[in-house]
Order: C-alpha cells, then structure tokens, then sequence
C-alpha cells in the first residue's frame, strides 16, 4: 500500500513537473525572442536569421537524438509521396508562422501579440470548412464569435497599435492555421500518426530550406552591410537550445499526460506571458479593456478546445486506438 502511494505522489510530482518546465519553457522562449530581436535590448533586427538558424540547430540536434545517439525513435511509416504531399507544406507554414510571428515583435508587444493569437480557432475553423475537415454548426459559429470579439475588444484596447506588426502576426497566425490543417489531413487522409520528435526530424529541414530563401534575398545583405556575423554567439546558441528544448517539453507532456493538459497548459502560458510582458518590457502597456477583450477571447479558446477534444476522443474510442497515439495536431510546436 505504501508503495502504490509513493508511486501515485512520484507519478503526479512528475507531472506537474513536467507541465511546469513546458510553460516556464514556453513563456521563457517568447520573452527570450523578443529580447534578442528588440532594438532596446540585444538589438538582432533579423528575424528570418533568428527562425533560420532555430531550424537548423533542430534539424542538427534531432538528427544525433534519433539517429547517431538513437536516444529516441523516429516512427517509420513516411514515404517520398507523403513528404512531398504534406511534410513540405507543412514545413513551409511553419516557416512562415514563425517567421513572421518574430517580425511581429519588432513593432508591437509581447503582451499584445499574445492577445491576436487568441484568434488562431477561428482561423482554423473557417480554413478547416473550406477544406472539408470541419462542419459549420450553430454552437461553433458562437464559439468563434465569441473568440473574435474577444479580440477585437482587446485590440481596441492596445494604446500603442501598430498596423505592421497587427499584418504580421495575423500573417502567422494564417500560417499556423494552415500548418494545423495540412497535419489533420495528413492524418485523416492519409492515415499517418507520428510523435513530436518524429514531426520535428521531417520538418526542420524542410522549414530551414524554406527560410533559407528569403533569408539570402531579405536579411543577409544587411547582416553583410552591419558586420552583425560577429554576434555573440552564445546568446543565439542558447536561445536556439531553448526553442528545441520547448519542443522536447511538448513531447514529454503530451506522453505523461494528454492532450487536454497540454491546452489547459497553454491557456494559463497565454496569461502568465501576458502579464510578465508588462512587467518585463517597457514598449508593453496594458489597460482594462485590453484584459477585458482578452478574458472573453479566452473563454471562447476553452470552448473550442473542449470541443474538439471531445471530437478526438470519440474517434479514438471509435477506432479503438490506444490513448496516446496522438495525432500530429496535438504536438503543438509553434504554441510559443
């Protein structure tokens, strides 16, 4: 008996543990971004160079995990026509989320970012329709007004607003939307279910190669230019170990728990970086009806989570798959 409830304390200290690591990680991770990019504080204007070289330090590291140390295992199952079907473009929308997700921090807040990706249900919903993956409803169409008007009401209450950065950040949050879509058809369509170390292995490359292009064209003239190759480069060592560790927590999460804990995990991340953005940058500035819209917004997130949870863990139950054969939209890498 006092074996079994030393197990049961060890098993859940582990999982709080666990959960615990993925949101200071996570939170940790956007903060860090922004404190490279910001002119007012490490000042590396390069946004594309910094997901640049996130995906190839993935890429590097994924690589010795699985297939020089063999720590962990890539699933097999992948195939060229699957990879050229459905991993590029997934890895392509990835790029793009992240891409343009870290432009968004050069002109507005952290705080403010934060509050317009509480608008990516709605995003996905609508994409999701068009694509056949969803069904228009009366209950999901008040969810998704909910989450708009959330957000619009936090927006008019953002003092310091500015336009560009509102086009790039809703730019990534298309592209995450349209990363969300092309893994549930990969899933659904095509019958393929793979870990999030495994998505990680196929997509990085992928990503890197698409930023690579635009990288050489749109930043690497100025990185010329402003003699920015002599950067520290511990700093950007340690913020790309930082991203590839918040995808490992993702991992370990998901495989200690459920894909319910790691959203309600990622709903109290959204608030915590919220509030410490007002704590931690000066370009951050929140007001009432900013936390106002937000709240709102985040009810209509918990809502939608809630649904689709229950959409997936009846068609688990109907196919009669174990629990944490997760399917890939459930291995959130981007939720940073």
């Amino acid at each position: 008996m006092a074996d079994r409830n030393s197990k049961w304390v060890r098993e859940g200290f582990e999982t709080y543990a666990y959960i615990l690591l993925y949101i200071a990680l996570s939170s940790g991770q956007i903060f860090f971004n922004k404190w490279v990019l910001s002119s007012k504080e490490i000042n590396f204007p390069y946004p594309l160079g910094l997901t640049l070289l996130h995906m190839v330090f993935s890429s590097v590291l994924c690589f010795m995990l699985t297939k020089v140390l063999k720590i962990m295992k890539v699933e097999e199952g992948m195939t060229l026509e699957v990879y050229m079907s459905s991993v590029i473009p997934i890895g392509a929308m990835f790029a793009m989320t992240l891409w343009l997700g870290n432009t968004a921090y050069l002109y507005i807040s952290v705080s403010f970012a934060q509050m317009l990706k509480a608008i990516m249900p709605v995003a996905v919903f609508i994409l999701g329709v068009a694509a056949g993956l969803e069904m228009m409803s009366c209950r999901m169409l008040l969810i998704m007004s909910v989450i708009s008007f959330g957000v619009l009401v936090a927006s008019y209450g953002e003092i310091n607003i500015s336009w560009v950065g509102v086009f790039y950040q809703m730019g990534g949050v298309v592209g995450e939307a349209l990363r969300l879509i092309f893994m549930e058809i990969l899933v659904k369509r095509k019958g393929l279910k793979l870990n999030p170390i495994s998505v990680m292995y196929y997509v990085s490359p992928c990503s890197a190669i698409c930023l690579l292009i635009p990288w050489i064209f749109l930043e690497k003239s100025k990185m010329d230019a402003e003699g920015t190759w002599n950067f520290k480069p511990l700093i950007l060592t340690l913020n790309s170990l930082c991203t590839f560790a918040l995808n490992l927590s993702v991992f370990l999460v998901i495989s200690h728990t459920s894909a319910l804990t790691i959203r309600v995990a990622g709903v109290v991340k959204d608030w915590v970086v919220v509030l410490l953005s007002a704590i931690l940058f000066a370009d951050t500035k929140l007001t009432l009806i900013n936390l106002f819209g937000y709240a709102i917004a985040i009810v209509g997130v918990a809502a939608y989570n809630n649904h689709k949870l229950k959409k997936e863990a009846s068609r688990v139950v109907s196919s009669d798959e174990p629990a944490q054969s997760l399917p890939l939209v459930s291995s959130s890498t981007s939720n940073k």
